[in-house]
Parts: C-alpha cells; structure tokens; sequence
C-alpha cells in the first residue's frame, strides 16, 4: 500500500497525487464511491458502463432470458398472465403472515 499525504481546499476539493492516480488509471471524469467510517474516509474507483455497453448487455441478458423461456416452453403471450398470477401469489403470502 503506498500513503502520500494531501491537503483539502477551501471548496473542500482534495487532489489525488499524480502517481496514485497513475496506479489506479484515474484521470479526469473518473467515477469514486466514497465511504466514511469515523475519522476515515475511503475511495473506491467504479467503472460505470457506456450507454452503448449498458444497451449490448441488456440486450445480451434478453436473449439469454428468451433462450431459457423458449425451453421451459413460455412465449411472450404467456408473460402476462405470469406476472398476474405471481402477483396474487405474493400478495396471498403477505396477507397470509399478518
């Protein structure tokens, strides 16, 4: 673990020292969770997808959702009757526990 040291601005801006951002390939735009624990703040870099990659992986997931429909025998006109059917299920179970 390598520790550099760092001051806060009056705007309660902090600057990342050049070779810690080199480390973690962060350079402007780049995305940090932030936590804090008593004293101690932590920084977490986070990756958030393009729209373009969001879109290829919902895409990706729905045909991979249509090929498991396909072979438990579901079509598309069968999924609203699913869903309603789930519902009252659900909504049975709550009543059910109070």
């Amino acid at each position: 673990m390598k520790i550099e040291t760092t001051k806060m601005s009056s705007r309660g801006q902090i600057v990342i020292p050049q070779n810690l951002r080199e480390e973690i390939n962060a350079d402007e735009g780049t995305t940090f969770v932030v936590m804090v624990s008593g004293d101690t703040l932590i920084l977490k870099k986070v990756e958030i997808p393009s729209k373009e990659k969001l879109i290829q992986q919902l895409k990706e997931l729905a045909k991979e959702g249509n090929k498991k429909a396909t072979a438990a025998g579901i079509k598309e006109s069968d999924v609203v009757d699913i869903v309603h059917r789930f519902r009252k299920q659900k909504a049975h179970e709550s009543n059910s526990r109070h």
